[in-house]
């Protein structure tokens, strides 16, 4: 069986040559016929390549002409299949990680200029004063103005220990506001936890390395504070989480089963295939669960709320998934960035696969969608990419759903149905019957 770090949505590190080594050691001569007239196109490219690079009216940069015909050839397979040039693989490890050398603030771009979103607690950002709605206009005396977001957060990051100067424009102030800044590890949260009267809240944002981490912590807390003989239930918020590492999402599916298969992904080859299955012990020890998901919710998401739906472990309460049932390896070039290669399906406790066709809710709640945004909430879900894996032999594929949550948590009809069905309906929820995996 291959050991290869398999990744949902494109993330982490996975197998390098050895791979490689032991498929070109199994060729028939069926195969090496193939090859044959594969370097005869080969050859087709070289030629072609060779008159772009003479001939084009203005001298083409050669390393973007092999990057892009790589990344052609990628495309062309699936829409999650692509090449990462050195500096884009750099920048997924550190998302992967979930912790860089940075400032610990949260940003979106607005009229050009980067603003505060919020800053995240006990780093040098919230130590400093900086606050929500404040506009960085200069860092370390260069305009923002003309960067996009990535180019500009890429200045505020970097090694630890390293300082960085921003001026900042704050609507109270007349004057611009200048704050020298020293680097230090953020580590990104993706869970966030809150107690509503006796239930606990888990919005998990994204699967990085700190993801099972963060979980346990949060139901640690969360049972604490509530009181663990007064917890009602646990909500699970998946919406529009776009999912992350397989590893963190088999971690959490484990956190609230005690046995049973959680996934398996299967590849082209029989022998490949890897069923993972869950070890004893619940972190919300059999307290009922509901799982939100909605049109947002990809990938490791789905793993999730797909094993906790066929365990009966959890109610999923929401719209229909995105419906990306495809597994990414990475794949690294030694220092010439790496290949983001989809390499199997994967499939749920009872043989589901989600490719294209998302997970059903066990409830649907909809959403009250604002005038404004009316026919603009819904997302293509992967059955509206083009050249799309198929489901692998189910014929029904499913389109994409509402991804649309209120910012306020009044109004938003996904979480309150889930708090109701936690006081009202606990039976079945946290029913934990194992299904026969096929």
């Amino acid at each position: 069986m291959r050991k290869l770090s398999l990744l949902i949505l494109g993330v982490a590190i996975g197998a390098g040559s050895a791979t490689m080594v032991s498929q070109t050691a199994l060729l028939s001569s069926g195969a090496v016929a193939a090859s044959a007239d594969t370097y005869r196109q080969l050859s087709l490219f070289g030629d072609v390549f060779e008159k772009v690079r003479t001939d084009y009216v203005e001298k083409p940069e050669e390393s973007k002409l092999v990057e892009s015909a790589i990344n052609g050839m990628l495309t062309s397979l699936d829409p999650h299949s692509s090449y990462m040039d050195p500096k884009s693989f750099r920048d997924m490890q550190v998302q992967t990680r979930g912790e860089f050398g940075g400032l610990g603030i949260e940003v979106t771009m607005e009229e050009g200029l980067v603003k505060v979103v919020t800053p995240i607690d006990e780093t040098p950002a919230s130590r400093a004063g900086i606050m929500a709605n404040d506009v960085i206009t200069h860092i370390d005396n260069e305009p923002v103005q003309g960067l996009n977001l990535n180019q500009a957060v890429d200045k505020m990051r970097g090694p630890v220990n390293s300082s960085v100067t921003l001026k900042i424009q704050r609507k109270e102030a007349k004057d611009p506001i200048e704050v020298k800044l020293t680097r230090e590890t953020i580590k990104v949260r993706p869970v966030r936890a809150r107690v509503e009267g006796d239930i606990g809240v888990l919005r998990v944002t994204q699967f990085n390395e700190q993801t099972y981490d963060n979980l346990r912590t949060s139901i640690e807390k969360l049972t604490s504070d509530i009181g663990a003989d007064k917890v009602a239930g646990f909500v699970i918020d998946l919406r529009n989480n776009p999912g992350g590492l397989l590893d963190q999402a088999i971690m959490v599916s484990d956190a609230f089963l005690d046995r049973g298969e959680i996934v398996s992904t299967r590849s082209r080859n029989a022998e490949d295939t890897q069923r993972f299955t869950a070890k004893a012990g619940d972190l919300a020890k059999g307290k009922p669960i509901v799982v939100l998901v909605n049109g947002g919710s990809a990938s490791a998401s789905e793993i999730v709320a797909g094993a906790l739906q066929d365990h009966k472990r959890a109610t999923v309460l929401g719209t229909r998934s995105f419906g990306k049932g495809s597994v990414q390896t990475i794949i690294p070039l030694g220092g010439n960035g790496a290949v983001r290669l989809t390499t199997a399906r994967y499939y749920t406790p009872s043989g589901r696969s989600i490719q294209a066709k998302g997970i059903e809710p066990d409830i649907e709640v909809l959403q009250d969608i604002p005038e404004e945004l009316k026919g603009k909430d819904e997302t293509k879900g992967e059955a509206g990419l083009r050249g799309h894996l198929s489901n692998g032999g189910e014929k029904e594929e499913r389109g994409g759903s509402s991804a649309y949550v209120p910012p306020d948590p009044t109004k938003d009809k996904q979480l309150l149905a889930a708090y109701d069905l936690l006081h009202g309906v606990r039976k079945g929820a946290a029913n934990t019957t194992t299904p026969t995996p096929n």
